[in-house]
């Protein structure tokens, strides 16, 4: 007996049929099973609902550092105004003051919002030595006390010292088992990490035009 003899035209139409049936076939996602349990297979729907993340302590602890460290941030911009005489740290200092106010603003409602306790309004100026980045006293005493290119350095050296605090404090939060899992914490932490940095390297910029 012959074996039948298939034609390319058939043999095409045979794997673009194959072709379809898979394309149609939704890909397949797994949830790994705690140690000791098997996986089990899992909608789309599922793999992409957060509403059962939760904050932790960790999460709490940042948000409220992170408002007092911000508070110093605005006393330090606060000074700006009647002490240096360049229009570009103006420019910066405002442009930090607009930022961190209307975070602090999300992090009060964010903890609100959970149940949380705000911390104190005064409270980071007993805090320099709990937070990192943050100015001590006297650092706080010698930046009101200068005026002009010396104000100008003191504040840009302060400033970038606290900001690098706060880079500090993101870099802990993601590092503790369980935190940031939350979507609108995490984009927030993520968007200090980087807006920070990027005003980190244009004061180091502005301190070199100072020393020349």
């Amino acid at each position: 007996m012959r074996r039948p003899v298939f034609g390319p035209a058939l043999v095409l139409a045979a794997v673009a049929s194959m072709g379809t049936t898979l394309a149609a076939q939704p890909p397949r996602l797994v949830q790994p099973g705690a140690p000791g349990q098997p996986t089990r297979d899992i909608t789309a729907a599922e793999a992409t609902d957060t509403s059962g993340v939760r904050h932790g302590a960790a999460d709490t602890r940042f948000m409220q550092g992170m408002i007092g460290h911000h508070a110093q941030a605005l006393e330090m911009v606060a000074l700006v105004g009647d002490r240096s005489a360049s229009a570009d740290l103006k420019k910066l200092a405002l442009r930090i003051d607009v930022s961190q106010r209307d975070e602090m603003q999300m992090m009060r409602e964010w903890l609100t919002a959970r149940g949380e306790a705000l911390p104190d309004p005064h409270a980071h100026h007993m805090a320099h030595g709990q937070m990192p980045g943050m100015l001590t006293a006297a650092q706080m005493a010698g930046l009101t006390a200068a005026r002009g290119a010396a104000f100008d350095r003191l504040f840009l050296e302060g400033m970038i010292q606290h900001h690098e605090g706060a880079l500090t404090m993101v870099t802990e939060l993601l590092a503790t088992p369980g935190a940031a899992q939350e979507p609108e914490l995490f984009d927030f932490a993520s968007d200090v990490e980087a807006d920070q940095a990027i005003e980190i390297a244009r004061m180091r910029a502005m301190l070199k035009e100072l020393g020349k």
